[in-house]
């Protein structure tokens, strides 16, 4: 399900930033991606979000991430152990599945990072467990 098709969305404070390859919604402690159909997600583009995020959090933000991933497209693991040694500003994920080859790729990637990822079936389960973690409380 798209964010912005979930009742979460119609009550939540959040600012749309759409970029080239997929948009993204940025709340108040952590923010979503969704990418478009067929995009390799690399670490170009990896630094694009990572700079807009800085800009809108700040550079010592502790934010969480959601990727909602309703589309199909690719990613390349390394980005997770890149982006935590050069920013250092996600302190959880949660990767949002819709098949078996997402839980594959999500099981996967869970590899590249000592920060925790949550594979969840469903948009409201990975924010439930957003706003829930410790970090933020």
């Amino acid at each position: 399900m798209n964010f912005e098709n979930y009742s979460y969305s119609k009550t939540a404070n959040y600012t749309k930033l759409e970029m080239p390859f997929g948009t993204y919604y940025l709340c108040e402690k952590f923010f979503i991606g969704e990418l478009h159909e067929g995009v390799h997600f690399d670490w170009k583009k990896t630094e694009l979000v990572a700079q807009k995020l800085i800009d809108f959090y700040g550079s010592n933000a502790k934010i969480g991430f959601i990727s909602n991933r309703i589309k199909d497209y690719s990613i390349d693991p390394n980005n997770w152990t890149k982006i935590d040694e050069k920013y250092n500003l996600i302190v959880a994920s949660a990767i949002v599945m819709y098949n078996n080859s997402t839980y594959m790729n999500a099981s996967l990637e869970k590899q590249f990072t000592k920060k925790s990822i949550k594979r969840c079936m469903s948009l409201k389960e990975a924010i439930n467990w957003m706003e829930s973690l410790k970090e933020f409380h």
